[in-house]
């Protein structure tokens, strides 16, 4: 199973690109990481690693920034890492791509460089939100694209519910779609085109789910429009940063609080490993020919290995060909 990373895509990288691909090529003798990237850079941090036989370099010499605008890079920065890594992708020569890189020139390397699957208008970027039940939602499409069509969430929910099964193992994944109100005629005109198109689909639907449900473990898989589903999640992660900075706060006024809070520490900490991204490693790009995942742009060794994690069980479960059986055979966009 062969894995290419774009070693220079994040805030941290590429030494959290490199940490996390030696980390796991060491775990998973059964996988081959291609650090994708400048070579004279990637070089010098290896020199006091024993690399594993498993890893090698692909030089590339470019890369895409943050601030750059996503098409017009993708178009001329032919040999940015992200870029060879798609087309690493596309050519066969990997079964799948990381990148902690500019989200908008990942979604465009997806779309120009490995392709759409047949039959899927839209891909839909689909990360982990974390539930109090450790069990976690599969949202999508969060922020892969703004505007979305009625036949697009009913792809959205075939395509989540078939990862949560093929990667994570739940049979019969309760899909949501996330809306105003649970009743079914609630929510805008999008919402209820939306509704009796995921109904007709081979999937266990639960109807509409309500925001403040979603943390509770409402459902598997969450379908929404980008616009929607984007703000969503700054919301519950600007949630969760502010509580924990009040807490922080709160325990620090006086000696009293502080003894409190060190024996609260343990289950504090336990909250926030259940809340934190890197332990989910990454969003795949689903609806892609390609298995492409994302990783969160503040990225650390331990949330690049976890992606890797995530990368090898979907190339064992078969997810991307499993996704475009389910889609040829049961065509949702006319």
């Amino acid at each position: 199973m062969r894995i290419a990373i774009d070693a220079m895509g994040g805030d941290h990288a590429p030494k959290s690109t490199l940490e996390g691909a030696l980390a796991a090529a060491k775990e998973w003798n059964d996988i081959e990481i291609i650090l994708v990237g400048d070579q004279a850079q990637l070089e010098p941090l290896l020199k006091d690693s024993a690399v594993p036989a498993n890893l090698n370099i692909h030089h590339a010499s470019e890369v895409i920034e943050a601030d750059d605008e996503p098409v017009r890079a993708v178009r001329r920065k032919k040999d940015a890492s992200m870029v060879v890594a798609g087309r690493l992708v596309r050519e066969g020569e990997a079964e799948a791509m990381i990148s902690a890189g500019n989200t908008g020139a990942l979604m465009t390397t997806g779309l120009l460089v490995v392709g759409r699957m047949d039959g899927i208008e839209r891909p839909a970027l689909a990360p982990m939100i974390p539930t109090v039940d450790e069990r976690g939602v599969l949202a999508l499409d969060l922020g892969a694209n703004m505007d979305a069509k009625p036949e697009h969430l009913a792809q959205y929910a075939l395509m989540g519910s078939i990862y949560r099964e093929k990667v994570h193992g739940i049979s019969r994944p309760r899909v949501g779609l996330l809306n105003v109100g649970t009743e079914e005629m609630k929510g805008n005109e999008l919402t209820k085109a939306a509704y009796p198109l995921i109904q007709q689909l081979p999937i266990h639907f639960v109807g509409n789910v309500e925001a403040r449900d979603i943390l509770t473990g409402a459902c598997d898989v969450l379908v929404c429009d980008g616009f929607a589903g984007n703000i969503l999640l700054k919301s519950l992660e600007g949630t969760a940063g502010t509580i924990f900075s009040i807490l922080k706060q709160e325990f620090s006024k006086s000696l009293k609080n502080k003894l409190a809070a060190a024996m609260l520490m343990p289950s504090l900490r336990g909250m926030k490993k259940t809340l934190d991204y890197k332990e989910h490693g990454g969003a795949p790009l689903l609806g892609l020919s390609g298995l492409v995942v994302k990783g969160h742009g503040s990225s650390d060794g331990e949330a690049i290995k976890n992606a890797v994690r995530q990368a090898r069980t979907a190339i064992q479960s078969r997810l991307t060909e499993s996704i475009a059986q389910e889609i040829s055979g049961k065509r949702v966009v006319e």
